[in-house]
């Protein structure tokens, strides 16, 4: 296998399209500096799969796009391809049978590399593990270009250790062990994970286990209670019939007892009356005479207020006039104190104004001198400040240039530790996609399939829905419906009770001989009765206690030798006779009755009028016997008019007519019922598929969910990989741009800081002097200046104090004197009141008398009227103490009568009550499948409503212990068992497969040590005989760092001929590449590669080294094919092809190919 060609266009300087063939084993790439030669390395290395701009001399990847001359534009598009023969098939894999293969990069500016293999779009990993085990690669030993002699020689033994593995063909394995470990770890995590989700589920298997246990026990406890409840209930329901009957017998003694008390209680009414009618004409003859007295009062307290005020009246001027007097005295003293007061403070301002005067005199001299003295300082202060101000600037840049001088010196070793930090993470970025072209297919698929999942699911979650709603509808439709049943059954008990009662079934006497006759079952007449609507009244009150006879098929002469003692109606269901109807009256009363028996004999000669103005109407037209009535229940005949009691809820007519709707209306309820429990067993069934179809689509969503998620986050990993990788190389390169500027610009900047610093403290020197003739005359200036501010301060405050004297004088005397004009207006002001007020006195004394003797003539009015009063209120309380009496005896007639209401009332009530309970308990009863007869009978002897509870509430006990109860705790249960089941299996199968990758790994390894460890004994085997040959003597042998063959670095150990042991790092430029290029031979002929590029290696050599080098590549040429960029001439001549790189276009590279052999020829020829 050899590179037949590269193929290039606007790859750095091969901006037009540019093939360059290699026909033969040694082709030299020559050229002038700059021309171009490298560049042809580095489009080799970078169509290999180059990821780093620095290993291609450039600081981005869209520097290998040509970016334009002096006279070409810039291009958009670099693209490199290197075409390989394959005659041998040294390929493996799939493109081993190619005889040609072809592999191609391109890139845009701003775009992503596209790779092709065969003109197949693929990845960068395909090439890089098309060519593993080859040798090639971007940065494998088949590519020697310009310094990367004295990287391989000085490289860490860890870098070494790739070309040694690449040499023995284990670099794939090295793949394959990465993968292998990340699955191992991948696999011990999900394994983590399902032991974690084991032993999750274990504990909830044997929580379940014990719910389950805890259902069953409460079913069975359940079904117990149930029993036990249906035996009370029908306990009770006998109970409350026996209540029910005891009701209606008390019920009917206390409507006698109401009747009679409200017979007493209309007595009392009229009594009462008449009592209020008389004590109200005794009460307006004492309200007269309260009038009078209160009129004679009004006038006594009118006298006595007008006497008290004259009093008060006289008192309050006698003292007024004396408090005025007083004050009089005591102003006019004030007066003469303050006039003696005035004549002093005038003295006292004489005399201060004279010591103001002198004051001012001595405070303005004072201040002057100050001033002048402050004058002198403020300009030395002056003088000093520029000086601070002009030294402060030196220092201020000293100290602000030092620092700047540091900051410049950590900028630097900050910006060089970033740089080298990264380079070395750009070296490492990797920005090629792994296989998420294949993960987006599998993602595709599983959101389709997970689509017609959520559909199926949704359609399965609507329906359950749906049917969840119909089942809740229907439930609260059957409630509704018994509830209605039990409502209406208990209405209608209640109307049959009192229907059997109103019908006289309840009697003892006749039930007693109907049984005896096996009559019991018979029906009563009202029982039987259809009656056109508004005639009830009507037919009731004519046909009257007959509506309790019983209806018989017949009436045989043998019932009448036994006859009870009872009131009974028999009646016959014989023919009915005719009635006839006459056309001047009503029709007969019997066409409104509907009945299975004849009544035209219960009702003959009887007609209904359809009002009672037409009964009146037709009166003088009945006959004898004959009669007419009216809806209203007025019966009216020929010498008789009865009036029937229009009482609709004692009516056994209309009674039953509403027991036969509550019987009808339950029929229908009960066969709705019987309907709506058949719908919801249906819909239950359909719900229960539905859970199903709805459990199973979520089982799968969450599966798929899961599956896709993970994919999801495999691709979204890999792309934020790859784009963080990008985006933070070329980060990294503006930074490192950045930060090369930053380095120069941080050099100089802290060269000319240093150079101000110098000059800032040669200025600081000079100014030392000056600073202390500056400091003296300053110090001497403050002195005198503080001696003449204290003098002057003192005068001031002197000053201060006489002026503040003679302001608080004059403010003395000013006060004094308004103080003496007011005093003197007081004291004629009050002269003018002391005469007001005796003048007043004088007038006031003479109306007194005149008010005493009104006074005594109103009192004797009053105890006239006094006495009048106390006789008509005695007879008033006499009235009022009977009419009390009286109304305390209706009152009492009303305590009793509404204690028997309120007792009629709680008995109807509870009666009610019983009634509905034992409706509701008959309910219950039924619901359960049993009747209260069923239950009785099948009770043991001993066993009585008490027991029952206490049984109740022993089970109920026993119940509440149990806790709350997860009835679906047992399929629970089995569920979550058959998961148990199955993640065990993948527990099982993932350790299985753990096992497998540990084993691949052992083998990896084994196999890399192997080969490893043989490889380096080869490679040892031949560096020695290189190493002497391009030498001439010495020794040069590979020593591992450490003792894993799997990990343990590799470094050169080196002897030239006539040295001792001495470190690689401590030979010559020329010695240091003679061993690389021993060492990168040693490995091609163990394991060559295709080729072989060697970019100036020959460089350091001199002629003699250079020979010996020439005569090993021809020597290995027969088995590798070298492309050498070289200047050296004797490299030249060793070459079979010349292709030159020119540059006669500033910035283009062109080739030339020259095949030395055919030169010869022409030469010769």
């Amino acid at each position: 296998m050899r590179l037949k060609c590269i193929r290039l266009a606007g790859f750095k300087s091969f901006v037009d399209p540019t093939t360059i063939n290699f026909p033969s084993n040694i082709c030299a790439v020559v050229g002038p500096n700059g021309c171009g030669k490298s560049n042809v390395i580095d489009a080799v290395r970078w169509v290999m799969g180059e990821s780093s701009p620095r290993n291609l001399r450039g600081e981005q990847m869209a520097d290998v796009i040509f970016n334009g001359s002096a006279v070409r534009n810039a291009v958009g598009l670099a693209s490199v391809e290197l075409v390989f023969d394959n005659p041998d098939n040294r390929l493996q894999g799939e493109y081993a049978g190619y005889a040609e293969i072809s592999i191609k990069r391109k890139v845009e500016r701003g775009g992503e590399s596209v790779y092709s293999l065969n003109g197949t779009r693929c990845r960068r990993r395909d090439i890089t593990e098309l060519f593993l085990g080859t040798g090639l690669g971007p940065r494998s030993y088949s590519i020697v270009e310009q310094g990367m002699i004295s990287r391989l020689i000085e490289s860490r033994p860890e870098e070494l250790r790739v070309y040694i593995e690449e040499a023995a063909g284990i670099s794939k394995y090295r793949e394959r062990r990465k993968e292998t470990a990340a699955r191992i770890a991948r696999t011990r995590e999900n394994l983590e994970r399902l032991a974690d989700v084991r032993g999750e589920l274990q504990r909830q298997l044997e929580h379940l286990e014990r719910q389950s246990r805890a259902a069953q026990r409460y079913r069975e406890l359940m079904e117990e209670q149930r029993t036990v409840e249906a035996r009370l209930h029908a306990l009770q329901w006998q109970g409350l019939a026996q209540e029910m009957n005891a009701f209606e017998r008390t019920l009917a003694e206390l409507e006698t007892r109401k009747e009679k008390v409200a017979a007493g209680q209309l007595e009392e009414e009229s009594a009462i009356e008449q009592s209020r009618a008389h004590n109200a004409e005794l009460n307006a003859g004492v309200s007269d005479i309260q009038g009078r007295s209160i009129q004679i009062g009004n006038d006594i307290a009118r006298i006595e207020q007008s006497i008290e005020h004259h009093s008060e009246k006289v008192a309050q001027l006698g003292g007024d006039l004396e408090k005025t007097r007083g004050e009089w005295r005591q102003t006019s003293d004030e007066l003469d104190s303050d006039l003696a007061r005035v004549t002093r403070i005038e003295r006292e301002l004489e005399q201060i104004s004279v010591d103001v005067a002198a004051a001012e005199e001595r405070e303005s001299e004072s201040s002057r001198l100050a001033g002048e003295t402050e004058s002198r300082q403020q300009l030395s202060q002056r003088q000093w400040d520029d000086f601070s101000l002009e030294a402060e600037t030196p220092r201020q840049t000293a100290e602000v240039e030092q620092s700047r001088i540091r900051q410049f010196e950590n900028s630097i070793e900050r910006a060089r530790q970033s740089r080298e930090r990264l380079q070395t993470e750009l070296a490492e970025l990797d920005t090629e996609p792994g296989d998420i072209a294949g993960r987006e297919r599998q993602a595709s698929e599983l959101e389709e399939e997970l689509e017609r999942l959520r559909g199926s699911h949704g359609e399965a979650a609507a329906e359950l829905e749906s049917t969840r709603k119909l089942l809740a509808a229907s439930g609260e439709e059957l409630d509704r419906v018994r509830s209605g049943i039990r409502e209406a059954g208990g209405r209608k008990a209640s109307l049959d009770a009192l229907q059997q009662a109103a019908l006289g079934s309840d009697d003892t006497a006749p039930a007693e001989w109907l049984k005896k006759q096996g009559l019991e079952g018979s029906s009563r007449l009202g029982e039987s009765l259809r009656i056109e609507p508004g005639w009830e009244t009507a037919v009731e009150f004519v046909l009257g206690d007959r509506l309790r006879g019983i209806c018989l098929d017949e009436l045989p002469d043998s019932l009448l030798a036994d006859l009870p003692r009872a009131d009974l109606t028999l009646l016959d269901a014989g023919d009915a006779t005719s009635v006839e109807a006459r056309k001047d009256l009503p029709p007969p009363l019997a066409g409104k009755v509907e009945s299975s028996r004849p009544l035209n004999d219960l009702l003959r000669a009887v007609h209904g009028a359809g009002s009672l103005k037409e009964a009146l109407a037709v009166r003088g037209k009945l006959r004898a016997g004959e009669s007419v009535i009216c809806p209203e229940g007025v019966w009216i005949a020929t010498g008789w008019i009865r009036i029937g009691k229009a009482d609709r809820e004692q009516s056994v007519v209309l009674r039953q007519s509403v027991i036969d709707s509550l019987q009808a209306e339950i029929v229908s309820m009960e066969e709705k019922s019987g309907k709506l429990e058949k719908q919801r067993e249906q819909f239950r069934r359909t719900l229960a598929a539905a859970e199903e179809e709805r459990e199973r689509c979520l089982e799968l969503l969450h599966k798929k969910t899961a599956d896709l998620e993970r994919i999801r986050a495999e691709i979204s990993a890999e792309n934020t990989r790859i784009k963080g990788n990008i985006e933070r190389r070329e980060r990294i390169e503006a930074e490192l741009g950045e930060l090369r500027g930053q380095i120069e610009l941080d050099r100089a900047s802290a060269e000319e800081s240093g150079r101000r610093l110098q000059e800032a403290r040669d200025q600081m020197k000079a100014d030392a002097g000056r600073r202390q003739e500056y400091a003296r005359e300053r110090e001497q200036d403050r002195k005198q200046l503080e001696e003449q501010r204290t003098r002057a301060a003192s005068d001031k405050d002197e000053l201060h104090k006489l002026a503040l004297k003679k302001n608080e004088l004059g403010t003395q005397l000013k006060s004094t004197r308004e103080n003496m004009d007011r005093m003197a207006v007081q004291v004629q002001r009050d002269a003018e009141r002391i005469r007001t007020l005796e003048a007043q006195l004088e007038e006031t004394r003479e109306p007194g008398e005149q008010l005493r003797k009104q006074l005594q003539e109103k009192l004797k009015q009053a105890a006239d009227v006094e006495k009048e009063l106390r006789e008509a209120r005695t007879a008033f309380e006499a009235a009022e103490e009977k009419l009390k009496a009286r109304e305390l005896t209706r009152r009492q007639l009303q305590q009793r009568h509404t204690g028997v209401l309120e007792e009629i009332q709680r008995h109807r009530i509870e009666n009610e009550r019983a009634a509905v309970k034992s409706e509701d308990l008959l309910a219950r009863l039924e619901q359960a499948g049993l009747s209260p007869r069923q239950v009785l009978d099948d009770l043991p002897e001993d066993q009585t409503a008490q027991s029952c509870e206490e049984l109740l509430e022993k089970l109920d006990g026993r119940i509440q212990r149990i806790g709350a109860v997860n009835l679906a705790a047992a399929e629970e249960f089995e569920q979550q068992s058959e998961r148990k089941v199955w993640l065990d299996k993948q527990n099982d199968e993932l350790e299985k497969a753990l096992s497998t990758l540990e084993d691949a790994m052992r083998k990896i390894d084994g196999e890399t040590r192997s080969r490893f460890g043989a490889t380096l004994d080869d490679i040892n085997q031949g560096l020695k005989g290189l190493f002497a040959r391009l030498f001439g003597g010495g020794q040069a042998w590979l020593e591992l760092t450490g003792e894993d063959l799997l990990n343990a670095g590799v470094t050169i150990m080196a002897r030239p001929p006539g040295k001792k042991n001495v470190s690689i790092h401590l030979l010559s430029g020329g010695e240091k590449a003679m061993t690389a290029i021993a060492l990168v031979f040693t490995i091609f002929q163990l394991n060559p590669s295709p080729f072989c590029m060697l970019d100036e290696v020959d460089a350091p050599l001199d002629d003699t080294n250079t020979n010996r080098f020439s005569a090993l590549l021809r020597e290995l040429a027969a088995r590798v094919q070298f492309i050498l960029v070289t200047h050296n001439k004797i490299s030249m001549e060793t070459a079979n092809q010349l292709l030159g790189i020119t540059m006669q276009e500033a910035g283009i590279s062109r080739v030339v190919s020259v095949d030395i052999d055919e030169a010869a020829e022409m030469a010769t020829s």
